[in-house]
């Protein structure tokens, strides 16, 4: 499966979630209740929360950075994502992401060493 992308989306692995986020899985869901279906979709790997503009993904990313979440690192002298991974709907990610890949539609993102599948994005 592959999760839809809009605008600036925040993209975590949910086995990351699972092993970092307070509460695991379970309550990473209830943590976004009110947000899955309108901002926040989800697939079989991938969690994708999203913004529209770069100072609300800042502040976005900040949240994730307070449970527990690396994102970004220097590695071999570059800056990469490391636990989630910010996508521009038009440009892609914005550093390099080793686990991810774009989706042949060009608008979606799928675990790497998955098959694309399915695209979940926003409830109609």
């Amino acid at each position: 499966m592959a999760v839809a992308l809009e605008f600036i989306s925040l993209i975590v692995p949910i086995e990351k979630i699972r092993n970092i986020y307070p509460g695991g899985w379970e309550a990473c869901l209830e943590d976004h209740s009110v947000l899955t279906g309108g901002r926040v979709w989800f697939d079989d790997h991938l969690f994708r929360d999203g913004v529209m503009g770069p100072p609300d993904m800042r502040t976005l990313l900040d949240e994730w950075e307070a449970r527990g979440f690396q994102g970004m690192r220097k590695i071999d002298g570059k800056m990469q994502w490391i636990d989630c991974c910010v996508v521009d709907q038009f440009s892609g990610p914005t550093l390099p992401c080793e686990w991810i890949e774009t989706g042949d539609d060009g608008f979606s993102v799928y675990l790497k060493g998955t098959a694309p599948g399915d695209v979940m994005g926003r409830e109609a």
